[in-house]
């Protein structure tokens, strides 16, 4: 379905009747990438998705696509479906906008699931990488998709998930380039949202792969020692809705049913 907001559409999709949840995809990807968890959840729930800006249906709106642009974008959704509260579950960029999101929303968060994400601000050493993503994006943007997206899983399961991580190239290569942009500028000079994860009063959870290739597994478990947030370790990577399917269906059920 679409919803415009700012003279633009928005794709989203509502299924299910019940408490909540909300799906927020990452970088690179659409709401496409919840088909396979989707099922699991709308059994008991009414579970919304929404295409971000400038990924799958969604246009982009300016240069750059910030987490407070894409959360008030996503919270307009929320408003049209005379939705007041629910829980999210954000997978990696899609995290961050979660995270923005509970930061701004008037509307009552029940849990917030940080799936493969972080709630740290970009190092310097992040930033910097991503200027040099930006330039490769502009010079090839095809390569700079398949060779992201291939570096997304972790090396001992790329042989195994070729097929699955072709599929997840093809849903990628849709992205514009104006798209790509937009959300790396937007990581990039996001907020850290650390102090407003350890003191939010909702339910939370941290989804995270031993071999993620993005996220830097020891300065994960730095960022949830101390803190009353729970974490599930998977093995593998950065695609743990891919790699780890059973195991993440469950510890999902598990969070959002708590």
């Amino acid at each position: 379905m679409l919803f415009e907001f700012k003279d633009i559409p928005v794709f989203y999709s509502d299924e299910g009747n019940g408490n909540v949840i909300l799906l927020l995809h990452g970088f690179l990807e659409s709401s496409t990438m919840w088909h396979e968890l989707k099922p699991v959840l709308v059994q008991n729930n009414r579970v919304i998705t929404v295409d971000l800006l400038g990924h799958g249906k969604t246009r982009c709106l300016g240069y750059i696509h910030t987490m407070e642009l894409m959360a008030e974008t996503v919270d307009a959704v929320l408003t049209h479906l005379n939705i007041d509260s629910f829980t999210v579950i954000g997978h990696s960029m899609g995290g961050y906008v979660a995270l923005a999101l509970a930061e701004t929303t008037s509307k009552t968060i029940n849990g917030l699931c940080l799936m493969n994400s972080t709630a740290q601000a970009d190092s310097e050493e992040r930033k910097t990488n991503r200027d040099r993503a930006i330039s490769a994006v502009k010079q090839t943007h095809k390569a700079f998709v398949g060779m992201s997206i291939a570096n997304l899983f972790s090396p001992d399961n790329r042989e195994r998930l070729a097929q699955e991580i072709e599929r997840v190239k093809e849903d990628a290569l849709k992205t514009s380039v104006q798209g790509i942009i937009a959300a790396l500028e937007g990581m990039k000079i996001r907020k850290d949202q650390t102090q407003l994860l350890r003191d939010a009063s909702f339910k939370k959870l941290f989804i995270i792969g031993k071999k993620d290739p993005v996220l830097d597994y020891q300065s994960l478990l730095d960022e949830v020692r101390d803190t009353n947030v729970p974490m599930v370790e998977f093995p593998d990577g950065h695609m743990s809705y891919i790699e780890n399917f059973t195991e993440l269906s469950y510890n999902l059920l598990q969070f959002v049913e708590k």
